[in-house]
């Protein structure tokens, strides 16, 4: 007896980057129906890709889902723009497209496409950040053997938690990027103490960060998430001006160099809205069965 087997197609592409081969891989299951979370989960595994978002429509909308190796996640940067473009490449339209997506828990967001040359640019409107909470300056040496850097390394600009849709306490560094691990166990404990749920290294002197899965076991090559975050930090912090877009680096130290383009409006002391930009790169299409 033969039985049925459901088969779901599959994009990779790169994001944050302008070549196929280098910013941040991505699995793009652009018409996910019939698929549970467990599902996704597994396959996100199986793909290996730091992160994997599926797609569906409902009443007129596409719907998504999120994950990385170990969760769902409520919110994620480079899947949501590589998702859009994945889907104005299947349009087939030339012109700039607008696509709002909706996320668990209806939270809404749009992500403006263009055709770039041989890839596509997606900006990602983040929203009005969350700032929650500044830590103490004597929670700085903490943190630096935490993350095996030098005290000195440490910038005068607070550690603090902000968050557009994932709470990120921000460490800003002068230097030690380079050196920089997870040289501790029970980091997701120590974040949650303070409200956050990840941490992202941030050189305040060249605009370079590094973020990695909290138990150290994998890195991430460029974050879009962080990225709107760090945009709101640099401005409340003088860092950048109101509608300067900066180019944030990260993956240079896992040879995937990225460009994360983030825009922050508003002042030092009211941060309205953040955008993040970048380049997506198709690299090809497959298909997998239902697990």
């Amino acid at each position: 007896m033969t039985h049925s087997v459901a088969h779901f197609d599959y994009i990779h592409c790169d994001v944050f980057a302008s070549d196929p081969y280098s910013g941040n891989s991505l699995a793009v299951v652009p018409d996910s129906s019939g698929l549970n979370g467990a599902q996704m989960q597994v396959i996100t595994q199986e793909l290996r890709h730091f992160e994997s978002i599926f797609l569906w429509e409902k009443d007129g909308s596409h719907h998504a889902r999120v994950f990385d190796q170990n969760t769902e996640l409520p919110f994620a940067g480079h899947p949501l723009i590589g998702a859009a473009c994945a889907l104005h490449r299947q349009s087939g339209d030339p012109q700039p497209q607008i696509w709002p997506l909706v996320l668990q828990g209806d939270r809404r967001v749009l992500v403006e496409t263009e055709l770039l040359g041989a890839g596509y640019l997606g900006t990602l409107d983040q929203g009005r950040p969350d700032f929650i909470a500044p830590l103490p300056d004597t929670d700085k040496p903490a943190f630096a053997r935490a993350f095996n850097l030098h005290p000195d390394q440490m910038s005068p600009l607070p550690l603090e938690v902000v968050s557009t849709g994932l709470r990120y306490l921000v460490i800003p560094v002068t230097g030690g990027l380079a050196e920089a691990r997870i040289t501790i166990p029970d980091l997701q404990e120590q974040l949650a103490t303070h409200g956050a749920e990840f941490a992202y290294l941030f050189d305040v002197t060249t605009f370079e960060g590094r973020h990695w899965e909290n138990d150290g076991s994998a890195e991430d090559v460029a974050t879009g998430s962080a990225a709107g975050v760090i945009g709101a930090y640099a401005l409340k912090h003088g860092l950048v001006a109101s509608g300067h877009r900066f180019v944030l680096k990260q993956g240079q130290f896992m040879n995937r160099p990225s460009q994360l383009h983030v825009t922050a409006y508003g002042s030092t002391t009211d941060v309205t809205r953040i955008t993040v930009a970048g380049k997506v790169a198709f690299v090809g299409t497959g298909s997998l069965i239902a697990p």
